[in-house]
């Protein structure tokens, strides 16, 4: 890293200097773990170089991201050949939602997460997954400040994500960020145009991303014991895990899923917004037709995809949640998920519950403004895109 005149640091993103850096950050750490992840951290940062149309800031943001990551991937390896017990961690019937984005499962998961006895992935796990050194269990943990400073940076470059999506970085997150350390999740497609990397990460094999997430949740319920925090079920969400059913159930063989609904006419452009404004963060050239036009052929092959493994063998697994029974009437969906994973819902959880309802209002946020025009969408393309969709899910509820 060299400084440019500017000020800002000149950074490329070089596999040797990546993983020295990375390496000098864990106090010379030098053993990353499994070798699955480097074909797809060679295609990653091939695309950050070569595609991606970062500015100055966005590369140098970027950068430490990626070494970050590398930085999880040495501290989580080390502490698993210390603690050989993490490994022996039992993840029991996780409760998984999945679904579009913009259809109620950041609130759905955050609401069944109130509840006492539930473990969740919080915003700060996900980015710092492993301890800091001269963390002391039962104390305040200093992931937590690491974490809101980043928040805070995240919301005062693009103040518009405030809108879109409720960040908290003491909440519930998706573990998607998790699966960001096999470096085989769509999470960088999402902040950034690689067309390269996501079509290539498309055609691989992802059992290897779903082994090491499994780990991961291993090593979290590990230290949540370890701080006195540690629940009995474990409450999961991404819509990451829409295209890859197979997968998902291979590392989690007896995961329950809430699929949740509402119709793409009014989910698709929403994210799709979301995704310009992420893009926006790094980069000062952001077509909003491209990311559209991407992420909704994306959620589109995810769906059908899931449609076809539930059909297949596992429709019994899954229970269907729509976004506005959830915003009209919270408690009752939460019963009909207790109901369906077969665990007693009491009055302790119920009112737990309903304050975290109270609480959080949706109208405490600004507005979401955008329009499908500005996407290359319109109302009868999304429709007649997602035609199966809507007559088995969604007629009839909008």
């Amino acid at each position: 890293m060299s400084q440019a005149s500017a000020g800002i640091p000149e950074v490329r993103f070089d596999e040797r200097s990546l993983f020295v850096e990375a390496s000098r950050r864990a106090g010379g750490l030098d053993d990353f773990g499994d070798d699955s992840f480097r074909a797809a951290f060679r295609l990653l940062i091939a695309g950050l170089e070569g595609e991606a149309k970062l500015t100055p800031i966005g590369r140098v943001t970027e950068w430490e991201r990626t070494v970050g990551l590398l930085v999880n991937r040495l501290r989580q390896q080390d502490h698993v050949k210390r603690h050989p017990e993490i490994l022996e961690e039992e993840i029991r019937r996780p409760v998984v939602i999945v679904g579009f984005p913009r259809t109620g499962t950041t609130m759905l998961h955050r609401l069944l997460a109130s509840a006492p006895g539930m473990n969740a992935v919080y915003w700060w796990e996900c980015r710092h997954p492993s301890p800091f050194p001269g963390t002391r269990w039962g104390e305040p943990d200093p992931r937590i400040a690491a974490a809101k400073e980043e928040v805070r940076q995240i919301l005062a470059a693009r103040p518009e994500l405030a809108a879109i999506h409720p960040w908290d970085a003491e909440g519930p997150d998706e573990e998607i960020m998790l699966m960001e350390n096999s470096f085989l999740s769509w999470t960088p497609e999402s902040m950034h145009d690689l067309p390269s990397f996501g079509a290539w990460r498309e055609r691989q094999d992802l059992t290897p991303a779903y082994t090491y997430l499994r780990q991961q949740l291993q090593f979290l319920q590990w230290q949540k014991r370890k701080a006195g925090r540690c629940g009995d079920l474990w409450v999961l969400k991404a819509p990451f895990h829409l295209g890859y059913v197979e997968e998902l159930f291979a590392a989690f063989p007896d995961a329950q899923i809430v699929q949740t609904h509402r119709d793409p006419v009014q989910s698709v452009p929403s994210f799709a917004s979301m995704t310009v404004a992420l893009w926006g963060l790094g980069s000062d050239d952001v077509d909003p037709v491209v990311a559209g036009q991407r992420w909704a052929r994306k959620f589109h092959d995810g769906l059908y995809s899931r449609m076809a493994a539930r059909d297949r063998r596992w429709n019994d697994r899954f229970i269907d949640v729509w976004y506005r029974d959830v915003a009209r009437d919270p408690l009752a969906q939460v019963r009909r998920i207790y109901a369906f994973i077969g665990r007693e819902l009491t009055p302790e959880m119920e009112r737990a519950m309903q304050r975290w309802v109270d609480t959080n209002p949706r109208e405490g946020r600004p507005p979401h403004e955008y329009t499908l025009e500005q996407f290359g969408f319109t109302e009868a393309g999304i429709e007649d895109y997602f035609a199966e969709y809507r007559r088995r899910f969604v007629a009839g509820r909008v």
